[in-house]
């Protein structure tokens, strides 16, 4: 049995992922150290076949350095989210995001691991330029999460480079689905409306509703990854989006349900759209579920949100105005 390595693997994505490759006969060896995830989320994949759980920082080497060993494979999506946290605690951030992915990248090479793939994030454009955003576009983090995003997508390259492992990163653009997270100020949309709609509030849109945004399937990133993990290819990134962009107002049309607006969020791009020519032509990768039939799925699993945190007018004004903050105090006069 080919083993392989997920970090972050009690997380939203991390657990799909893990079913997903014990589904497919691997046996996983699933790292998390729980300050996101919750194993919960990895029965499903227990259920589907061998997977072992260890609970572990990735940013503690010698902790995690022992599990790498006889992997021929590594998916590190272990990662803080989130842009107020970030913005409060960069230090914790970069010791997750960066070290961690340093440390990853270094068990990873000592073990003798062939191929490593990373979960980068499309937060790294910033407020691109160019829509469909392609993997040339310039990078511009905006935030503290987003530049450490970013710097452990160089460090995964650089490894790759100086040291010959197969590596490849995977631009996410705004995942849903299932197991989603349902807390932070900034946290899915999905997981706050829900949220809402389930406490009998009304669901909060920021803004007019008429941003956008690259809503894609969990199931179709845990595709992605598996794809990237099977080809050759090295040293490059692919964007993984749906092939569209979907307005936040027809979130709630889906949803449905009474709503208010509030106001708009500064540095909030009006439309995240991924071009995924790349993934396609070189990976064969294409997404297979459509917003609307992804959107029910979710909807299905809307029990999931009962225990989330109620995102109100006040605690969004609240999260809002440490964002200004944030604003204020990094802009020069």
């Amino acid at each position: 049995m080919e083993r392989v390595v997920v970090t972050g693997a009690a997380g939203f994505i991390g657990s799909h992922l893990a079913e997903k490759l014990a589904i497919e006969g691997y046996e996983v060896v699933a790292i998390d150290n729980l300050s996101r995830g919750k194993l919960d989320n990895l029965e499903p994949a227990k259920r589907r076949g061998s997977v072992i759980f260890h609970n572990a920082d990735v940013a503690d080497y010698d902790a995690i350095a022992p599990l790498f060993e006889g992997a021929s494979k590594v998916f590190h999506l272990a990662a803080l989210a989130d842009i107020v946290p970030s913005i409060n605690d960069p230090l914790l951030y970069h010791r997750s995001n960066v070290d961690g992915t340093a440390s990853v990248m270094e068990a990873a090479r000592s073990a003798g691991v062939k191929r490593v793939i990373y979960a980068a994030s499309a937060s790294c454009y910033g407020l691109p330029d160019i829509t469909p955003t392609p993997e040339s576009a310039a990078m511009r983090p905006q935030y503290p999460y987003a530049l450490t995003k970013l710097l452990g997508e160089q460090i995964v390259l650089h490894w790759g480079e100086v040291y010959g492992l197969g590596v490849v990163t995977l631009r996410l653009f705004n995942v849903y689905g299932p197991r989603a997270r349902t807390s932070g100020a900034y946290g899915a949309v999905f997981g706050v409306f829900l949220a809402q709609k389930l406490a009998g509030k009304p669901m909060t849109i920021v803004g007019d509703g008429t941003q956008t945004r690259d809503f894609t399937y969990v199931t179709d990133v845990a595709d992605a990854f598996v794809a990237a993990s099977k080809s050759d290819i090295t040293g490059e990134s692919f964007n993984v989006g749906s092939g569209g962009t979907y307005s936040v107002n027809r979130l709630v049309e889906i949803i449905g349900g009474e709503s208010i607006n509030i106001p708009k969020r500064p540095g909030e791009p009006d439309c995240t759209f991924a071009d995924i020519t790349k993934i396609r032509e070189n990976l064969g990768w294409e997404p297979t579920v459509s917003f609307e039939t992804g959107a029910r799925l979710v909807i299905e699993h809307i029990e999931d949100w009962r225990e989330a945190p109620i995102w109100t007018e006040d605690t969004i004004a609240e999260a809002t105005a440490d964002w200004f903050k944030y604003l204020r105090t990094s802009t020069p006069e």
